[in-house]
């Protein structure tokens, strides 16, 4: 019998049964079946659906992002600021109840019913004449135009009395006087005082309410203050600021004007119209503003000074100046230190007037050259223009106190004082 060689036999192929088969592809139907390669090959340029599809959401994400990005930022910007103004809005919501505000603004409306029937709206007519050739004026005569001008004055007693700037009167043929209550009158010029740029006006009428003075020294810089008058004709307008500085002195080129600063608005036509405080009592008379409309600046004579001469205009008709009879500087620092000075303050009498035809207080009172005069009346002099002004509005023929350095001491002396002379 042949040996039993095994290579010869047919080798079947190894096919798994059909069980098998079966168990496997329940078990893993993602696995590749028996019948299948093992390994399956992708065609060129074919892509993963699922890789498709996130690269697709992520692009329209990064397209939302774009214009949604914006957007998004201003709405959180929005929401910031938005959140900041709530919060200022809530805090100063609490704050005005605090402070009260209110009070400022009825403050406004009292002071301005209180004072409005005080003041008054002037309308002036002026006469101008005009020179025509010769042979023009020997046929009809000079020739005349007439002007019209407007301010605002103020009524400071019940008897009639008005009180304005000379500015405005100034070259007056005619005033009219318009009062709060409807009434239009004709006024009188009583007097007026160049130097200091006021008038005195006197109306016929009755159930007049006059205006209180007030203290101008007492005020503080930044005291609130109310301006009113008729500024552009527009009557009775009031304005509101506060005083921004005092004694502002030389403004117009008189040593005589002292004025008071306010940034209360004040425009051509409030001329003559009363700045008063929260009492409603006249502190100043509107004045002047820097430029030709309102800057900010404006300017008015302080009832220190104006009072004085208002009494002084009623009684007389005019104003009589004080006088000394010397030639004053003010003192610098130099002068100071060489004369021995505590302060750079004071006025030095530069020359005793020796004339005589003109009268000579400080001379009949032995006050000499290089005297430094540092109080009046016991107010303090701070400088020449302010003895000036105190010798200017006191009264003629009274006996004044001065207090003065000479020589490094301390004197007091009495002065007789004399009437400013027409120079």
């Amino acid at each position: 019998m042949p040996p039993f060689d095994r290579s010869l036999d047919p080798v079947p192929p190894l096919v798994p049964p059909a069980e098998l088969r079966g168990r496997a592809d329940a078990a893993d139907p993602d696995h590749a079946s028996w019948d299948e390669p093992a390994v399956r090959r992708r065609e060129p340029g074919s892509h993963s659906p699922h890789l498709m599809s996130r690269v697709l959401v992520l692009l329209a994400l990064l397209l939302a992002l774009q214009y949604l990005m914006p957007y998004l930022l201003e709405r959180y910007h929005y929401a910031i600021t938005r959140g900041k103004q709530q919060a200022e809005y809530d805090v100063a919501a609490a704050g005005l109840q605090d402070l009260q505000l209110s009070a400022l603004s009825k403050a406004s409306q009292l002071v301005s019913q209180k004072v409005g029937p005080s003041v008054v709206h002037i309308d002036v007519s002026s006469v101008r004449s005009q020179r025509p050739p010769n042979e023009l004026a020997q046929l009809f005569g000079p020739q005349t135009e007439r002007s019209r001008g407007q301010g605002s004055g103020v009524i400071i007693d019940s008897q009639g009395y008005i009180i304005t700037n000379f500015h405005v009167v100034h070259s007056a043929a005619e005033i009219e006087v318009s009062l709060r209550d409807g009434r239009v009158l004709p006024a009188r010029i009583v007097g007026v005082d160049v130097l200091t740029d006021l008038a005195l006006l006197k109306i016929s009428a009755d159930n007049l309410i006059a205006a209180p003075w007030g203290e101008s020294e007492e005020m503080n810089v930044g005291a609130l203050v109310w301006a009113l008058g008729s500024p552009f004709g527009l009557q009775s307008s009031i304005t509101f600021g506060i005083i921004s500085a005092k004694h502002r002195g030389g403004m117009a080129g008189e040593v005589y004007q002292d004025f008071l600063q306010t940034d209360a608005a004040v425009n051509p036509g409030n001329s003559g119209g009363p700045l008063v405080d929260a009492q409603g009592r006249v502190i100043g008379i509107n004045t002047a503003i820097l430029g030709d409309a309102y800057r900010g600046v404006s300017f008015a004579i302080p009832s220190s000074v104006a009072k004085g001469v208002y009494e002084r205009l009623k009684a007389n008709g005019r104003v009589a100046r004080g006088w000394l009879g010397v030639q004053l500087d003010d003192v610098s620092e130099q002068t100071a230190a060489r004369l021995g000075l505590p302060a750079a303050q004071g006025a030095l009498i530069v020359t005793v007037i020796d004339d005589p035809s003109l009268p000579s207080p400080a001379k009949d009172a032995g006050l000499i050259q290089g005297d430094v005069l540092i109080a009046w009346n016991g107010a303090a002099v701070n400088k020449s223009a302010d003895l000036i002004r105190m010798v200017a509005m006191t009264e003629i023929g009274s006996v004044a106190q001065v207090e003065l350095i000479r020589r490094g001491q301390t004197l007091t002396v009495q002065v007789r004082v004399a009437e400013r002379p027409a120079l």
